[in-house]
């Protein structure tokens, strides 16, 4: 007989604004205590040293993580001009300096490279993998690597402020996987005067936004009480870039219990991934064929 899970059997989306001086794993483990939830993961790591959205998922919201994970995020970050940093963000040793400042038209023009697909080498400090040993285990007992470069979708890369000559703020939106150090870094080296990232706040991740989150002070307050529960939002929010089929009853059945279930409607192409509702909640997320929804994932009330 499997073990019972300790907690509450609780669902949905939490979004913290998460501070800067905290790792996202304790940020986790804090939301999972404060709601006594059975289950929570989140949807993408922030560094302990940047802010914004930390998108938390609690119970059977945590088989929509992908979808979140998957999803444009948009990034708010200042780069310091001049200073290359062992670690490519203000925490790190200094490793060069250069005099050389880039004007504000050479910017703009230098940010063209790093839009569209492009590829990418992950900072030495990183959770990559190498040889089944985390890259910043490597790095911080003095290794270096050779990591391979990986693809990442930048859909914009602009120019918002330029304070002074030392730094420049820019906003990023981009797709799965990118890494806001790797961007400052890189473009710092193609303008010949280095860079690295002095701060950083990822103002959204797919329909969840920083200034919508709840503070750790709110969170703090209100743990363990039925008003944090209205902090929590509908797991079905990540399901909202794919197709909504509404079901039977009989449908939904047939569909819990792994089975392809009938659907009412569709605005689904065969073939394509979309999601099943029965009265407004997500019964299965699979792909569409012919009438029925053949599910991947089934969600438990």
């Amino acid at each position: 007989m499997a073990r019972k899970r300790k907690g509450r059997a609780i669902s949905g989306w939490l979004v913290v604004d998460k501070p800067a001086g905290i790792t996202s794993t304790t940020v986790v483990n804090k939301v999972k205590w404060a709601f006594d939830a059975q289950k929570a993961g989140h949807a993408g790591t922030l560094d302990p040293d940047a802010t914004g959205v930390l998108a938390i998922a609690l119970g059977e919201a945590t088989k929509t993580v992908p979808y979140i994970t998957d999803a444009l995020k948009c990034y708010r970050f200042m780069v310091r001009l001049g200073i290359a940093t062992r670690t490519d963000d203000a925490e790190g040793d200094v490793i060069e300096t250069r005099d050389a400042r880039p004007s504000d038209n050479e910017i703009t023009a230098a940010l063209a490279a790093f839009r569209g697909d492009i590829l990418q080498v992950p900072p030495q400090f990183s959770a990559v993998k190498v040889d089944g040993e985390r890259a910043y285990d490597i790095a911080r007992g003095g290794g270096e690597m050779d990591l391979a470069a990986r693809p990442l979708w930048v859909e914009s890369l602009d120019l918002i402020a330029r304070p002074d000559a030392d730094h420049v703020e820019l906003e990023m939106v981009c797709g799965k996987g990118g890494y806001v150090r790797s961007i400052a870094r890189d473009l710092g080296a193609a303008m010949g005067c280095l860079g690295h990232v002095q701060w950083l706040c990822r103002t959204w991740s797919g329909p969840f936004e920083a200034d919508k989150g709840i503070s750790l002070e709110t969170l703090d307050r209100l743990a363990k009480t039925d008003a944090l529960d209205a902090y929590l939002l509908p797991l079905e929010l990540a399901l909202t870039d794919l197709p909504e089929l509404p079901t039977t009853a009989d449908g939904a059945a047939r569909l819990k219990n792994g089975n392809p279930g009938m659907v009412l409607t569709s605005n689904a192409d065969f073939g394509d991934e979309a999601w099943a509702s029965y009265m407004g909640r997500a019964v299965a997320v699979g792909v569409y064929k012919a009438g029925e929804l053949h599910p991947s994932r089934v969600f438990n009330d």
